[in-house]
């Protein structure tokens, strides 16, 4: 399995930006979809974007659309999520995961390896 750091959260006021960063420990991953999930306190985990292998395809959930972009850099084998226009609802644990098949989904099921998270906090 890839092993799968994220970095970049903090704490943020509304309306600030953060970029979050997901570094995977191989260059397979390059080749793998990947994906970015949320969890706040006292809920499910949530989708909110993915990417394909070759970064030609994104979707996102409809609450992040036009404030949320991601993108990866296969030479470094990382994949990032730009916010923009931070909500105090954005706040949440963000996690990484990638997939095998080069397509992505939007179901946390369809993923192979995930990172431990980075806390991301929007203050009001």
């Amino acid at each position: 399995q890839v092993q799968l750091v994220e970095s970049g959260g903090g704490l943020v006021q509304a309306g600030g930006s953060l970029r979050l960063s997901c570094a995977a420990s191989e260059r397979t991953a390059s080749t793998y979809a990947m994906a970015w999930f949320r969890q706040a306190p006292g809920k499910e985990r949530e989708f909110v974007a993915f990417i394909n292998w070759s970064g030609g395809s994104t979707y996102y959930t409809d609450s992040v659309k036009g404030r949320f972009t991601i993108s990866r850099d296969n030479a470094k084998n990382t994949v990032y999520l730009q916010m923009n226009n931070l909500k105090p609802e954005d706040t949440a644990i963000y996690y990484c995961a990638a997939r095998i098949t080069g397509n992505g989904s939007s179901s946390n099921r369809g993923y192979d390896s995930w990172g431990q998270g980075t806390h991301v906090t929007v203050s009001s």
